[in-house]
């Protein structure tokens, strides 16, 4: 009950433009900024110094330049020429190659056509350098789409992307099949959006239990899985999965968010696993970090000592 509450208040937070005018002032300034634990910085030079800093504790990441919801093909075009910037930059600057995105940061509110020829921008330069580049899952009005536009640059020989599935989701698990029949890379989540009741499960042991569901069957059939979690008891049983079916630890990876369960991660990487942390930067940051609090009540206390301390 707690977690449903929490995730309306914040998602109701995160779409408040004065609040995120208000906070991109001043959530990111002085040494003590409350967002600083969740946020790399504003600029890719913070970005770029927390993958150097991350990569010496023998860790992966992607690096997320944060925005969504763009109402005019003027700002998803920038944000287009924006990434394909990012690009050269992480490629100048010598670190891992992998950046994720979100399609109405590309204009998908304005159109499918407009999306997906942004989408195409960022892809070629980032197949000339290497780059895997993950498409993010937004909230359910977006998934069919999404995953329609993924699919379609999938078969236009775009095969250095992937994609996010939501447990949380009633449909996921038929979309998860989707996706292994094309070969795809899937990252799977639990999903930080308020759903209605119709289409999405609405208590934790119902995300949880579907969740383990699609991960037993991604870590059979998918390629190279990305289980994004910090819950101890999944993270258990997916060891343990891996272990009855003979998968090495770097056959697949786990991921988890910039600034959570820092400990974790290092126990699972000194054991060999493969993790991957999620570097999310930006001035339009507020959002994302909205939601982060929104999952996990914990978090507000975090964020309440940094700005009283």
């Amino acid at each position: 009950m707690l977690e449903a509450i929490s995730k309306s208040v914040f998602h109701a937070l995160a779409g408040s433009a004065a609040i995120t005018r208000l906070a991109s002032r001043y959530g990111m300034a002085g040494e003590r900024a409350f967002a600083r634990r969740f946020i790399a910085g504003e600029r890719i030079e913070d970005a770029i110094a927390a993958a150097r800093a991350i990569e010496g504790r023998g860790l992966t990441h992607t690096l997320d330049y944060l925005g969504e919801s763009v109402t005019s093909a003027e700002a998803a075009a920038a944000a287009a020429d924006e990434y394909a910037g990012i690009i050269e930059r992480v490629t100048a600057a010598g670190i891992g190659r992998n950046v994720s995105l979100k399609l109405t940061q590309l204009g998908l509110d304005l159109g499918n056509e407009i999306a997906a020829g942004n989408l195409r921008r960022i892809l070629e330069p980032a197949a000339r350098h290497e780059f895997f580049v993950r498409i993010d899952m937004e909230n359910s009005p977006y998934t069919d789409r999404t995953l329609d536009i993924f699919e379609r640059m999938w078969r236009d020989g775009f095969r250095n992307a992937g994609v996010v599935l939501q447990s949380a989701l009633h449909r996921s698990e038929r979309d998860l099949q989707r996706m292994l029949a094309l070969g795809a890379r899937v990252r799977l989540v639990k999903g930080a959006y308020k759903e209605p009741a119709d289409i999405a499960w609405q208590r934790k042991s119902e995300v949880d239990a579907a969740y383990v569901r699609m991960m037993d069957l991604l870590l059979r059939e998918g390629q190279y899985p990305a289980l994004a979690t910090h819950d101890p008891e999944i993270i258990r049983l997916a060891r343990e999965r891996v272990a009855q079916l003979g998968i090495q630890r770097t056959g697949f990876e786990f991921q988890m968010l910039y600034g959570i369960r820092r400990d974790l991660q290092a126990a699972l990487a000194a054991e060999g696993y493969g993790v991957r942390v999620y570097i999310p930067f930006g001035r339009e940051w507020f959002p994302y970090f909205m939601r982060r609090l929104g999952e996990r009540p914990a978090n507000v206390g975090f964020a309440l000592r940094q700005l009283v301390g």
